[in-house]
């Protein structure tokens, strides 16, 4: 059994399971009903079962390109060639989450719950700092001339949000079948 202390001790985890879509911080069904300890279809149904409690702002079904986005990232894996999920993912909006509690009513989901709020308020401050630096950033490139215009573009680069915008990832990826025969 987990006490408190695994679940706090597993924040980076927690953390780690946050990922932006459609310009949303969101964590996937598959990786709640993780943390949850649950099965994924289980916690799906329970948010079926209360569906007037989720709506568009809370919960999500991912798109195919969205899916097949994340699949490319290895966020998803390729699990329904091996007899699992067949349906896409669902995600859920720190609105969301905060809702899960009132269907899921371990003593675990309680638990996971916190944590996973705690980790959505820490995002909104590292963003809210950001907005911070971004203000102070403007001011100091009114105050100097033209020669630290680059540097100032250099930094606004860096601080922008990762781009989501379903591009393939530059690396190494297998060969299509299709060349592959012949």
């Amino acid at each position: 059994m987990h006490t408190n202390k695994d679940i706090a001790n597993s924040a980076s985890s927690v953390t780690r399971y946050i990922i932006w879509l459609r310009d949303e911080k969101v964590i996937l069904d598959f990786h709640l009903a993780q943390l949850y300890e649950v099965e994924t279809r289980s916690l799906i149904q329970a948010v079926k079962r209360n569906a007037e409690r989720f709506p568009n702002d809370f919960m999500f079904q991912l798109t195919e390109k969205e899916e097949n986005f994340l699949r490319s990232q290895n966020v998803i894996s390729k699990i329904v060639q091996r007899g699992g999920r067949r349906y896409r993912a669902h995600a859920f909006t720190e609105q969301g989450v905060a809702m899960l509690s009132s269907v899921l009513r371990s003593q675990r989901a309680i638990r996971v719950n916190i944590q996973l709020i705690r980790s959505f308020v820490k995002l909104r401050e590292i963003l809210e700092s950001d907005k911070y630096l971004k203000q102070k950033l403007n001011q100091l490139e009114q105050k100097y001339d033209e020669q630290f215009k680059v540097v100032f573009e250099a930094i606004r680069q860096l601080m922008e949000p990762p781009k989501t915008d379903m591009q393939r990832p530059i690396g190494f990826a297998p060969w299509p079948e299709e060349t592959m025969k012949g």
